[in-house]
């Protein structure tokens, strides 16, 4: 399970933060010197460089010049601090006119496009969105994510839960590309030198009377990808059975028809 998760802050408070309705009364504190939207970029750019776990209070002031109780002036805590990362990249997120196109098309680009922000934001994949947050970027986001399954004939229901399916399945290839990437960064040989180094045991462990099916298939999906995982086939193997999944549902194939007897 993840260990960070979006809604963990007060939740009026948070929807005020990032709806940027917080100039309603005095404020305390010291002046500000930065605006929220400073804060929020600069805890970003400290998530992409170091991972969501360096992305303390302590580490934020620092990297924006501000002391530490100085921070609070302008976000709670990290609860509501991660509300506001999140809905700031979804924000960003390019939403081009897609409305000509054929939906599985429509579909394909915006599983690439949250590919692409996991990509750049690989913390952003770890992050649990149960309880999402319900900021403007977040609202934008949905509202054109839903569009690409307009003329598909889906009910309201039924299409969220379309939606749901296509950004689980890619956020679930992200965190294993992830995965992979860190592994390989962590070690010192590549995939390559790896399986030649190991060659030799693994031919005399790895019993082909024993293990027929696995030995075969793992040597023929290893020599075709240099390696155990392969994220990108991984991603379009999987992407084009999700969109086969879906076709299913929105053109369904003609129910058999039985003679009269």
């Amino acid at each position: 399970m993840p260990d960070h998760h979006t809604g963990g802050g007060d939740p009026a408070h948070t929807l005020r933060l990032l709806w940027r309705r917080t100039e309603d009364g005095p404020r305390r504190g010291p002046r500000q010197g930065r605006s929220l939207d400073d804060i929020v970029r600069a805890a970003i750019e400290l998530a992409d460089r170091e991972g969501l776990d360096a992305v303390t209070m302590r580490a934020l002031a620092k990297a924006v010049g501000v002391a530490p109780m100085t921070l609070y002036t302008y976000v709670p805590g990290k609860a509501e601090l991660l509300d506001l990362m999140l809905d700031a990249l979804y924000a960003d997120m390019p939403r081009p006119d897609r409305s000509g196109e054929p939906w599985r098309t429509r579909v394909a680009a915006l599983a690439q496009d949250n590919r692409e922000l996991f990509a750049a934001h690989p913390w952003a994949a770890e992050v649990a969105t149960g309880r999402p947050p319900l900021g403007p970027g977040l609202m934008a986001k949905y509202e054109y994510e839903l569009r690409a399954f307009d003329d598909t004939g889906l009910d309201d229901v039924t299409r969220d839960a379309a939606l749901t399916f296509v950004l689980d399945f890619v956020r679930a290839a992200a965190r294993s590309a992830a995965e992979a990437r860190s592994a390989r960064q962590a070690s010192a040989w590549t995939d390559e030198q790896w399986w030649t180094a190991n060659a030799p045991l693994l031919a005399e462990v790895l019993d082909e009377r024993r293990y027929p099916t696995a030995v075969r298939v793992g040597a023929a999906a290893g020599a075709a990808h240099n390696a155990a995982y392969h994220p990108d086939h991984a991603y379009t193997f999987g992407l084009t059975r999700v969109l086969d999944s879906l076709t299913t549902l929105i053109n369904p194939p003609p129910s058999p028809t039985h003679p009269s007897p």
